[in-house]
């Protein structure tokens, strides 16, 4: 298993999805976190660090959201795994803190009630409360408490509310239940699931509670018996089947059995603790009146994206010309303390200024997560999912393809995983391959750079900015084309119907700005920590290819131009030079097939700008003013500029991407197939463009 890096005890944070265990999770912990993926699989891991009342350190586990420990999709998987201790991908937890929405109850205790039977030291968080009392539904907190034999503590997680008597009671009031499988089975579907957990655990040497919890599955599921093939005996399988066909002959539904024996504990527990009182039309209904309107929905949609990316371009340009100043700063020190030589254009021209080019662009990421966790922490994002539903079935797409569809736009990699949630293979499959067309954030440095070195900030009606509405309109090709490719997978090699669309929207409120800004803040250590390694070491090789073999004399171009990077531009020149592209456009296409943020870093070093306040600026006048030796046209233009940035729309420049891919699909057939499509449509578009603007020149 696991290990926790010695941190003493570990406790997981488990609920149900919209339940607000996230933001209760961030709250606990702030910014003592960290973030990976769980061994094995793709699936984050976030860990934090809370200070216990032995002066040790608490680790804190924000588990998937699961409505069951019988779990349907992987990301359920792995938070049933982790509270049954099976899987090996995290240590088991020594207690647990279960998050319930406190407007539904019941659904909650219905997961309260699974762990309790796994005898865990446990801590029940009542989310939400005040959204419960506007709903008209009072809770009997110490009724509940005594009836489950645990601390139940309210808490209003997006006002931090309750997180102090919640961390007070994590180091010292987590305790066992006593309720273990209060719920009654029929005797005779009892008798045959006491039977057959003392069978497994006689014959697998497993904990009585993790016995019940399998031999309830193995009579409930239907798919159990694949899943445990090979892991119990066969006679124990045999005895198994031969349940079925009793229980099965007596009338008994074995799935429904067991859902409704726990569902009828719980039930009579919520009659003596909730009383529901007369509730108004909630404001969630008034909104969403508005909000989900076949046509105003679309309408507030379109105008919701429209405002974050108008504000990518103007609230991030102070800051951006900030963190250019500081490079630029730190540039300037570098070549007083360093003399001239192949040292100091080192780490002038190739380090700081590769870097630097990049970093730039922070702002304009972290406002764009910034929009995302309000639109995802408000409860929006369900409603846009509901809205996009009505055109992504047109094309064949599931609805639920729409939240990784979105998760996309920040990065391919979370947005391919979140297609989990997906049960159709097929459905699941066509998102997975077109959620890279999604404009993500690693290419939100090239279209900021390329747009404002040559897109001219003027307004259009007297209040959109060009810049604005062009970056719009570069993540709308990204849906269109996604949309498109759909349709022809759904009606080519992946054909099939796709299931009814049902989904949970969440009661509207409040964000939690503390949340969204330890996930931005989280975001934007991933994103330096690439800056620091990959970029960095990617922008120092291609200072050496780009200065190596040296030319004593001539002119920057000729000079690039006889170095090891020029000759391989020059070698790839003719692939590419339909499209309008000079070997120093397919210089930065090769750098930034690891990572497409390289494109600026590699224009930047090729260029010898040298990053200050305004490096777009100096970046334009020297491609402008940059000509073809041969021809004297200008090697860099507008339409040049357009064609990259469609190319660069469109193009699979992602190995990572790739790599989960190939492991969410068990192979590389259908990540070659994603690659060579997708760089098809990029060159044809391309192509395209250029062509298509030559005759409009």
């Amino acid at each position: 298993m696991e290990q926790q890096s010695g941190r003493g005890r570990v406790v997981a944070i488990v609920g149900n999805p919209n339940c607000g265990k996230t933001t209760i999770f961030n709250e606990l912990t702030g910014l003592r976190q960290k973030v990976g993926n769980y061994a094995g699989v793709t699936v984050e891991k976030k860990e934090g660090f809370v200070r216990d009342d032995r002066g040790g350190e608490l680790t804190l586990v924000d588990l998937p959201g699961t409505y069951s420990l019988f779990a349907n999709a992987p990301d359920e998987q792995i938070a049933s795994d982790a509270l049954l201790g099976k899987g090996g991908r995290i240590r088991k937890p020594d207690g647990v803190v279960c998050v319930v929405d406190a407007t539904s109850l019941e659904r909650g205790l219905y997961l309260v009630s699974q762990i309790i039977d796994q005898r865990y030291p446990l801590l029940i968080v009542l989310n939400m409360a005040d959204a419960a009392e506007r709903a008209g539904i009072h809770i009997d907190i110490p009724r509940l408490s005594t009836m489950l034999g645990v601390r139940v503590i309210p808490t209003v997680g997006s006002k931090g509310v309750g997180i102090p008597e919640l961390k007070e009671a994590l180091r010292s009031d987590l305790r066992v239940s006593p309720a273990v499988r209060k719920w009654q089975l029929p005797d005779v579907v009892r008798e045959e699931h006491e039977e057959l957990a003392g069978m497994l655990v006689q014959t697998t040497q497993t904990d009585e509670a993790v016995a019940y919890h399998d031999a309830a599955m193995l009579l409930s599921t239907p798919r159990s018996l694949d899943e445990f093939n090979g892991r119990i005996a066969p006679h124990v399988l045999d005895h198994v089947r031969q349940d079925h066909q009793r229980l099965g002959g007596l009338g008994y539904d074995r799935h429904s059995v067991f859902v409704e024996s726990r569902y009828a504990w719980v039930h009579s527990i919520a009659e003596r603790v909730a009383a529901f009182g007369p509730a108004p039309r909630s404001v969630t209904d008034r909104i969403d009146a508005v909000v989900t309107h076949k046509v105003w929905g679309i309408v507030i949609f379109l105008a919701l994206m429209m405002l974050m990316f108008q504000s990518i371009f103007t609230w991030a340009a102070v800051p951006m010309h900030l963190i250019g100043e500081g490079f630029g700063w730190l540039s300037g020190l570098v070549s007083h303390l360093i003399p001239p030589g192949d040292l100091h254009d080192l780490l002038v021209d190739g380090a700081i200024t590769g870097v630097g080019a990049v970093v730039t662009f922070l702002p304009q990421i972290m406002l764009m997560f910034f929009f995302l966790g309000i639109l995802e922490d408000s409860g929006y994002m369900a409603r846009a999912a509901f809205i996009m539903n009505r055109v992504m079935g047109r094309v064949g797409l599931h609805g639920k393809a729409f939240i990784p569809l979105l998760s996309s736009f920040a990065c391919a990699i979370p947005g391919i995983m979140a297609t989990r949630t997906i049960e159709n293979s097929r459905d699941r499959l066509v998102t997975m391959l077109v959620a890279p067309l999604m404009s993500c954030s690693a290419r939100l440095p090239v279209y900021s750079l390329l747009i404002a070195a040559f897109i001219p900030s003027t307004l259009v009606f007297g209040f959109w900015n060009l810049q604005g509405i062009v970056m719009i309109s570069l993540f709308l090709l990204g849906v269109l084309a996604a949309l498109l490719v759909a349709t022809v997978f759904k009606r080519t090699i992946l054909r099939g119907e796709s299931p009814e669309f049902i989904l949970e929207l969440p009661p509207y409120r409040w964000p939690s700005f503390r949340s969204i800004f330890i996930q931005m803040w989280s975001r934007a250590k991933i994103f330096l920590r690439s800056a620091g390694t990959i970029i960095l070491a990617v922008s120092i090789v291609l200072w050496f290819l780009s200065t190596y073999p040296k030319l004593n004399h001539g002119t920057p171009s000729e000079k690039l131009s006889f170095s090891a990077i020029g000759r391989a531009g020059h070698v790839i020149e003719p692939v590419i030079r339909p499209l309008g592209f000079d070997w120093k456009v397919g210089i930065g296409i090769l750098s930034s097939l690891l990572q497409r943020e390289v494109f600026v870093s590699t224009v930047s070093t090729i260029y010898n700008v040298q990053v200050g306040g305004d490096t777009p600026h100096e970046l334009k006048i020297k491609m402008q003013n940059d000509r073809d030796p041969v021809t004297g046209l200008p090697t860099f233009s507008v339409l040049t500029a357009i064609g990259v940035l469609v190319y660069y729309v469109l193009a699979m420049q992602c190995m990572s991407t790739l790599a989960v891919m190939r492991r969410e699909t068990n192979g590389w057939k259908w990540p070659v197939i994603q690659l060579v499509y997708m760089n098809a449509l990029a060159y044809g578009a391309a192509f395209v463009v250029y062509r298509v603007g030559l005759l409009l020149g």
